[in-house]
């Protein structure tokens, strides 16, 4: 499928404008998401699913005032009318039975919601009876909710004084109950319940005493004389919950066919009540042979979603979860439907008494005042899957017939999949959410809802927040406990998007999967939980593995590919130290082995560098001494240098941090820098000579020999010993230079303030201590000398790798990447570069074709910052990068603009030696190759908009000592193999495997002189190599490496100073030397098949792989070019436009890969590029 996409370009193009196919299958280096992202973790959202405040009901009050037999003044009654109070005639038995029976059976109802409630009954009360109970139940709930059930049917309505109705002791008179003390008898939490007519009143009453309340002690607070200030401070009604049967101007309904305390029934009873009005309703008629006495036979349990009343009870709260979700705010709905069971089951509850109310001209009132939901879409999905039910109870209880369960979760979920497929990027949330997991409850549906949730939480970080909104998390914590394996891979989907964007959650569960701990995720939960709590030892980055790049020397121990989270914990957590060790492979191997990883090309800081804390201007260790002690850890002096045996861990360790000190990327320098100042430090301040103490139990001896280790350092470094009274840091006069256009100038080596003499904390340990006794507290006086050295005594270094990584999880992983969406803007950029790159290629190809007879129409011409040292032409656009001793500079050869210039971050003694475009058919990367064997890869040049930056660095070669006289680093790209051949002033050839990151081959040159040139052809897996002994040597990189080479020439007998390797399957072997013979050779034959002279004392020559050409430029201060046959073409002494003025000596020259176009750079700073003459243009 990949391969169809990659090709689609194409189709509909004229052969003209089609694009190279070799472009679009071109592997791209450095450009994964490591490489191109910064290594942080994701901005962490608030979470406001997590209820902080989670309550429980623990307590309720049924206050009921029914007066049987008798009917309130105030409320004129129809007939018939309405007499059932919880489902029981109270004119069918006597007055006090039926008032027994009917509070009975509403604390039954009430505990179908909440059985571990204490239940407390008031039957017509008194006053003093109502405050006992309130008071009591408040006593005894201390903190917890409160539930006051207040049924005022036997009542007259309250008064717009804020008043409901009881009785006296001998019932002959309504006493009035204050709202305002009723508030503060019960407290606050709480929450009220008022099944009365003109319940609304109460509601509006509640708001004013509590604003009343905030009031006066607003005053007391300002007012000390006030009575309330000396009272303790009383509970806010904030927190109190109110749910009304009606408005403050509206009776309750009083149809015959429905009970007298509807909105009771509602609230407790809501599937009979549910049924009941369905089967009142005109639609039912179309469903035949259903009667009200039918649908109390329905059969089953309402916990047993296996049974027709079970599942319509599990479909009710779905539906209802699902109307609160999308109606209410986030926050609101939190607080009434997730905080607490008992008010959530209310608050659903309450939904269809909104429903069943308003169709009797009755409005239910709640505090917080919810929206309208009566009308909402979802209440149709209840109407069927009742409709489906209530059709089947006649064949069910006549004849016997199985239930047909319900197809509404199926449905739901297919309008799910139908969002999720369908739906465009920037839309509303799914409202079948909730109901998706009320799902997860079936097994029949559950895989289906897992898949479907996963993809749901794909969506990003918000779609995650969403789905613990609605309450997700109970749900898949439980089904950890699953044993069923078709799961697992969905749970540990589902776990890793979570975690991802709220990694608090990490800690939670750690607690909790030792209750699972035969659970497949216990592993990995443990595991994530000390991976947010360990240091890297360096920022690596990298996707398949990461390792700790390490400069080699013949003695460097070789550090082995960490490829899995779990030997990266074991490297990098303390308390896997023996582990990590063994995974370290600390051991000397002969040969000169290399350490690189991923880690080494993605993450690795200029030699050059100020290597010294960047919070901190001191700067105990300059280069000069890390780099001496670099190459001094190679030799057996570390015994002396270290005070310990050469082959331990410590030394081992300190080497490593040695190497990492100098890595040429920055970072990873700052934070190798970063321990070393810190035992550098802790070294000198036990190195100082003692204070006297005053404790006898402390003695004044010279240390143990740990004591003098710093002292050792700094001579082993080179540099001058610390003064023994001082802390004063070692000057660095190699001063970092930042990745700038404008180059500031190095800072200055400083010197660190002097310290204060005192005792080292290492003096303060008793004569015999506990092997893991921590020791006596610092001193005063030693935390004030600290203090300016804070950034070297704490040695921690944090990394963003793990939360990066955790990142991935946050973000799609099954959406269609964008660079394959065939209407993405990086979909088109890639189709216009690939249709320019095929038209540069058939235009310059149409210029060659014509022929070349003069090479010497000058259309660039400018003065360079710096001498140039190498020139590279882009494949593609008109840009070349000339680069200096440590800078590089970008020109538009076209328009003859300068684009950028930048220092490359090498120390000053080294310099440039090659350049490479990677990626140059796309998006291009700069490759530059300095002569200390450092690699440097950057982006963002010539880029108006953007500052370069530096994708990667790493250290190519080792043992490569800077010298003018050497060839320097030399390298060649395969794009093809994503491979880079490097060598220079080594006896090897080093082959990197940009893909994997890593070295993967060294090629032995077999001789003792340094390699100039290099040249390689992937289909042939030749490596052909110019050497400054005149010899040219070809190596197959398939074959062992003791038969790798497979021809030596040695018929030059100069320096070689260009060998290519034509790029054909018959391809040749073009060679030149100093002296000026060109010599061309077969690689399948022993000798060369054509030899040519062009001009002697050659400084600079290159070969232009498309044109037959050879250009070389002299110490004579021309440039010669000549064709294949060794006939000179035409020479250039003179710059057009300078009257003549002459060219410098030569110092550089280079061919445009396509067009015949010669760069040409001289010591006189400038840089010009020839072409052909304008009409052949």
């Amino acid at each position: 499928m990949e391969s169809e996409m990659l090709q689609s370009p194409l189709l509909g193009l004229g052969e003209e404008d089609e694009a190279d196919l070799t472009d679009w299958n071109l592997p791209l280096a450095f450009m994964k998401k490591r490489h191109c992202e910064k290594i942080e973790g994701s901005k962490s959202l608030a979470q406001s699913w997590r209820m902080k405040d989670r309550m429980k009901t623990v307590s309720v009050a049924l206050v009921l005032c029914l007066n049987v037999g008798v009917d309130p003044p105030d409320v004129v009654k129809t007939t018939p009318c309405a007499r059932l109070e919880c489902w029981i005639d109270p004119l069918s038995m006597g007055p006090q039975k039926a008032l027994e029976t009917i509070g009975a059976n509403l604390q039954k109802q009430y505990e179908n919601w909440q059985p571990r409630a204490r239940y407390k009954q008031s039957l017509d009360p008194t006053v003093d009876e109502v405050k006992k109970l309130c008071t009591s139940l408040r006593r005894n709930a201390k903190e917890e909710r409160v539930l006051f059930h207040y049924n005022g049917h036997g009542v007259p309505r309250p008064t717009v004084n804020g008043e409901v109705w009881v009785f006296n002791k001998n019932y002959t008179q309504y006493i009035p109950l204050s709202i305002y003390d009723l508030q503060t008898w019960m407290g606050s939490p709480s929450i009220f319940v008022y099944d009365c007519s003109n319940a609304g009143l109460i509601v509006k009453s509640f708001k004013q005493f509590a604003l009343q309340r905030e009031q006066e002690l607003e005053v007391a607070a300002i007012n000390p004389n006030h009575p309330l200030a000396q009272m303790p401070l009383p509970p806010s009604m904030k927190n109190c919950i109110q749910l009304a049967a009606c408005e403050a101007t509206e009776l309750l309904p009083m149809i015959p066919d429905l009970p007298a305390d509807l909105f009771t029934s509602c609230l407790t009873t809501p599937i009979k009540i549910a049924l009941r009005w369905f089967c009142m309703q005109k639609c039912v008629s179309l469903v035949p042979g259903v009667t009200l006495d039918l649908i109390e036979k329905i059969p089953g349990r309402l916990n047993d979603r296996r049974t027709p009343l079970g599942e319509l009870n599990w479909i009710f709260t779905a539906i209802t979860d699902t109307i609160a979700w999308n109606v209410l705010p986030r926050d609101l709905f939190q607080k009434l439907f997730r905080q607490d069971l008992l008010v959530a089951s209310l608050f659903r509850n309450f939904l269809l008494a909104e429903r069943i109310m308003r169709s009797y001209n009755c409005t239910p009132v709640s505090s917080p005042r919810l929206p309208p939901t009566y009308m909402h879409a979802m209440w149709q999905a209840w109407d069927l899957a009742v409709d489906i039910c209530l059709s089947q109870l006649p064949t069910i209880i006549e004849e016997g017939t199985a239930f047909r369960h319900s197809p509404f979760f199926a449905e739901q979920l297919t309008a799910f999949q139908v969002w999720l497929t369908m739906g465009v990027e920037n839309r509303n949330p799914p409202e079948q959410l909730p109901i998706v997991l009320q799902v997860l409850l079936s097994q029949v549906h559950r895989l289906r809802a897992l898949d479907l949730l996963g993809r749901f939480l794909d969506l990003g970080p918000w779609a995650v927040s969403l789905a613990l909104s609605v309450g997700i998390f109970p749900y898949v914590l439980k089904l950890l406990q699953s044993s069923a394996r078709e799961l697992r891979p969905l749970l540990v989907f589902i776990w890793a998007k979570i975690l991802a964007v709220d990694s608090e959650l990490v800690v939670a569960l750690s607690h909790l999967v030792v209750q699972y701990e035969s659970n497949f995720c216990t592993v990995a939960l443990q595991f994530i939980e000390e991976e947010k709590n360990y240091a890297l030892p360096s920022p690596a980055t990298t996707e398949g593995g990461s390792l700790t790049p390490v400069r080699d020397s013949p003695c460097t121990p070789r550090l082995r590919s960490v490829s899995s989270y779990g030997n990266i914990r074991a490297v990098a957590t303390a308390r896997s130290l023996n582990k990590s060790l063994q995974n370290l492979s600390l051991t000397e191997e002969s040969g000169g082995a290399v350490a690189f990883s991923p880690g080494n090309l993605s993450t690795s800081s200029s030699a050059s560098s100020t290597l010294g804390s960047p919070e901190n201007e001191e700067h105990i260790l300059s280069f000069e001494t890390i780099d001496k002690m670099r190459r001094a850890s190679s030799y057996s002096s570390l015994n002396s240098l270290i005070g310990v045996s050469f082959n331990s861990v410590y030394t081992q360790i300190w080497r490593v941090l040695l190497h990492l000190a100098a890595d040429p990327y920055p970072e990873v320098s700052d934070v190798a820098m970063k321990v070393l100042n810190s035992i550098a430090y802790k070294a000198t301040v036990n190195a100082r000579p003692q204070r006297v103490l005053d404790t006898s139990s402390l003695t004044q001896s010279a240390p143990a020999s740990p004591t003098n280790k710093g002292v050792h350092i700094h001579q082993a470094g080179g540099s001058p010993p610390a003064s023994s009274t001082s802390s004063s840091s070692l000057t660095n006069d190699v001063a970092k230079q930042p990745v700038s256009r404008d180059l500031p100038p190095g800072r200055p080596g400083t010197t660190g303030p002097t310290g204060a003499q005192y005792t080292p904390h290492s003096h303060q340990f008793p004569r015999t201590r506990k092997m893991f006794d921590k020791g006596p507290e610092q001193t005063a006086d030693d935390a004030d000398d600290a203090a300016g050295h804070k950034s070297f005594i704490s040695a921690t270094v944090q990394t963003g790798f793990c939360d990066w990584s955790a990142r991935y999880f946050a973000q799609p992983v099954m959406k269609i990447p964008e660079e394959h969406d065939l209407e993405s803007q990086i979909r088109k950029e890639r189709e216009w570069r690939f249709l320019r790159n095929s038209r540069v290629r058939r235009q310059a190809q149409q210029v060659i074709q014509k022929g070349i007879t003069r090479l010497d129409d000058q259309i660039f011409l400018n003065r360079n910052p710096g001498v140039p040292s190498v020139v590279k032409f882009h494949p593609f656009t008109p840009c070349i990068a000339v680069a200096d001793k440590d800078s590089i500079c970008f020109w538009d050869w076209e328009k003859g603009e300068k684009l950028d210039y930048f220092h490359n971050g090498n120390p000053r003694y080294t310099r440039v030696t090659a350049m490479e475009y990677l990626n140059g058919q796309d998006c291009s990367l700069l490759l530059t190759a300095t002569d200390d064997g450092a690699i440097r890869v950057w982006k963002n040049f010539a880029d108006l908009e953007k500052n370069p930056e530096m994708v990667t660095a790493w250290q190519g070669l080792s043992d490569m000592l800077p010298t003018t006289r050497g060839a320097g680093m030399v390298v060649d790209w395969e794009q093809e193999t994503g491979l880079l051949m490097s060598s220079g002033d080594v006896r090897i050839v080093r082959i990197w495997d940009t893909d994997r990151e890593m070295k993967v081959q060294d090629i032995p040159t077999g001789a003792d002189s340094c390699v100039t040139s290099l040249s390689c052809d992937s289909h042939r897996s030749l490596i052909v190599a110019g050497l400054g002994d005149g010899s040219i040597r070809v190596y197959d990189r398939r074959m062992a490496l003791s038969e790798c080479r497979v021809m030596t020439y040695r018929e030059h007998t100069a320096w070689v100073v260009k060998a290519s390797l034509q790029k054909r399957p018959d391809g040749h072997i073009v060679s030149v030397s100093v002296n000026g013979d060109v010599r061309i050779f077969d690689p399948r034959m022993p000798e060369s098949v054509n030899v040519l002279q062009i001009v002697k004392g050659l400084t600079a020559l290159d070969i232009h792989p498309q044109a037959d050409l050879i250009a070389c430029g002299s110490v004579n201060q021309f440039t010669a070019i000549y064709n294949g046959s060794g006939e000179l073409i035409n020479n250039i002494k003179y710059y057009d436009g300078f009257m003549g003025q002459r060219v410098g000596a030569i110092s550089c020259l280079a061919f445009h890969p396509h067009w015949p176009h010669l760069a040409v750079g001289s010591n006189d700073y400038y840089i010009s590029v020839y072409s052909v003459e304008k009409r052949v243009r």
